[in-house]
């Protein structure tokens, strides 16, 4: 698919949504505002951005302002453009349902996969003076990538398909010092019969319990607590990192089309709700919708 069919693809399918529904999750505007310049362009530029790999708003900004004035004819200026991607900040939580949601690759009878992933606002030493977008974010760790950092924790649960990415049933953004275990106990009640593969975040003394009450067996490695595992304890990790590969690649898919994990230009909480949802959203949009065109 070549980018012009990509950005109608796009402009169409938001269109579609936004009349029907997502309005209603923009901020609204005074009597005197100039909408020459929709809210639907709005959203349309930044996912199109995001796909064609500009990282950043004013990146989005001016390649649209050099190439594509023939499509966006009324686009305004730089500080008016960002002023009103916040101003629909909120819609893109539920655009990114929505995609998900159409998406037609679903097999309900596969296992869940659950992990999390950091969006860092500041590293190491800078975490200790962010204060962007503090009712949200706050300071933690992520130990398997041995970083400290101010930001939020996205966490997805996935439905596996084989020889697939994982169609995400659950995606939630916590604070950085939200414990990955922490989190699955708010998400568990909503889990019944099927198997969960998760990392050793989500080792539960209770396991035998929640397997009782909900039919919920949930496998992860088993931690070294030795110099070397015994053979079945080595074939059971070996079995369940096998299992959970997908979602790490996915993971690898929406990093590598978005680099969302660094949200280090990121000036407010809107800002962060657009950088969050706004790159899921894009990076599911091409996986469910243009990958077998492209």
């Amino acid at each position: 698919m070549n980018w012009q069919n990509r950005l109608i693809t796009i402009y169409l399918y938001v269109c579609k949504h936004y009349q029907q529904n997502l309005w209603v999750h923009s901020q609204r505007m005074s009597h005197y505002a100039d909408l020459s310049f929709s809210n639907e362009e709005v959203i349309t530029l930044f996912l199109f951005g995001v796909m064609d790999k500009h990282r950043e708003i004013k990146g989005i900004y001016e390649y649209a302002d050099r190439h594509l004035r023939d499509w966006f004819p009324r686009l305004p200026g730089y500080v008016a453009y960002v002023q009103r991607l916040n101003r629909v900040a909120d819609v893109f939580a539920p655009l990114l349902a929505l995609i998900q949601q159409e998406q037609e690759t679903r097999n309900s009878g596969q296992a869940w996969l659950i992990d999390s992933f950091p969006v860092a606002l500041a590293r190491q030493g800078h975490r200790f003076n962010a204060c962007v977008a503090k009712q949200l974010a706050d300071s933690g760790c992520c130990s398997t990538r041995k970083l400290y950092y101010h930001g939020v924790r996205v966490h997805i649960i996935g439905r596996r398909q084989p020889g697939s990415l994982p169609v995400a049933e659950y995606i939630g953004v916590t604070g950085a010092s939200d414990h990955d275990g922490k989190i699955f106990d708010q998400i568990r009640p909503q889990l019944h019969h099927n198997e969960l593969y998760g990392d050793k975040a989500y080792q539960r003394p209770d396991a035998e319990e929640i397997r009782q009450a909900q039919n919920l067996t949930v496998l992860i490695p088993v931690k070294k607590r030795q110099l070397c595992l015994e053979p079945q304890d080595q074939w059971l990790s070996t079995a369940v990192s096998r299992v959970r590969q997908p979602i790490e690649a996915l993971f690898a898919l929406i990093e590598e089309k978005t680099d969302i994990e660094c949200a280090s230009k990121v000036r407010s909480y809107k800002e962060l709700m657009v950088h969050v949802f706004g790159k899921l959203a894009a990076a599911l949009f091409f996986w469910n919708f243009l990958r077998v065109s492209s």
